[in-house]
């Protein structure tokens, strides 16, 4: 049988490894990406969804005055996520004043951003298992309208968030053991997080080489 990374793709196959996926230890780790044996599925045929063409779609004007209940201001945290990505959008399209523009957008609204009192692990790692049930229905609403880059942006941030899920049940479970002798990496990219002594080689979800990862210095102790 074989076993798939949620995080990164990686396929475990018993008869080549020769050793069955339950017989693991349970400390053992995706050697790609490093996610624990818990993130692994076992790979199930499923049948292939027809895309449904974009010509079946309605078109709809929505003017202030059609909002409903439904549509919510967003955050001032949220603000920011919006805007550096945006301009990392930009960046990518080469669009450098544009790029800059979003960035001042996320400076501001991280200046004015209130202080979060509640943003305890348990209460993180609880909005992250959140954030994963809902890719399911953005994926699906991607694959009906045939949107097939919308569905490869949100394939990666689900692998990114699900590593994120897994680096916090992680430290619910080590503290600060987990990061004793690593260091934290971020892929500029996709925003997958890897925790080692040096950033991967490619980055497990999008593929880019180590140096577009960018290493997150720790707090120095006062």
């Amino acid at each position: 049988m074989k076993y798939k990374c949620s995080i990164c793709g990686y396929v475990y196959d018993e008869a080549e490894e020769g050793v069955s996926f339950a017989d693991l230890p349970e400390d053992w780790k995706c050697p790609l990406c490093g996610a624990p044996k818990s993130a692994f599925e076992p790979i199930e045929e499923a049948a292939p969804v027809e895309a449904k063409p974009l010509s079946h779609v309605v078109e709809l004007t929505i003017m202030n005055d059609d909002l409903d209940d439904s549509m919510q201001q967003l955050s001032m945290g949220q603000m920011v996520a919006l805007c550096s990505n945006l301009a990392l959008g930009c960046e990518k399209q080469y669009m450098p004043k544009e790029s800059e523009l979003f960035n001042e957008l996320a400076e501001w609204f991280t200046k004015h951003a209130p202080k979060v009192n509640d943003a305890t692990v348990e209460t993180i790692t609880a909005q992250l298992q959140q954030n994963i049930a809902d890719y399911s229905k953005a994926t699906e609403t991607c694959v009906q309208q045939g949107d097939r880059g919308a569905q490869r942006v949100l394939g990666w941030s689900e692998k990114a968030t699900r590593m994120l899920s897994s680096l916090m049940t992680r430290y619910q479970r080590e503290g600060d053991r987990l990061l004793a002798d690593d260091e934290i990496w971020v892929c500029s990219v996709c925003g997958f997080v890897y925790i080692g002594k040096s950033a991967p080689e490619l980055c497990p979800v999008c593929k880019v080489p180590s140096w577009k990862f960018n290493k997150i210095e720790r707090r120095k102790q006062s």
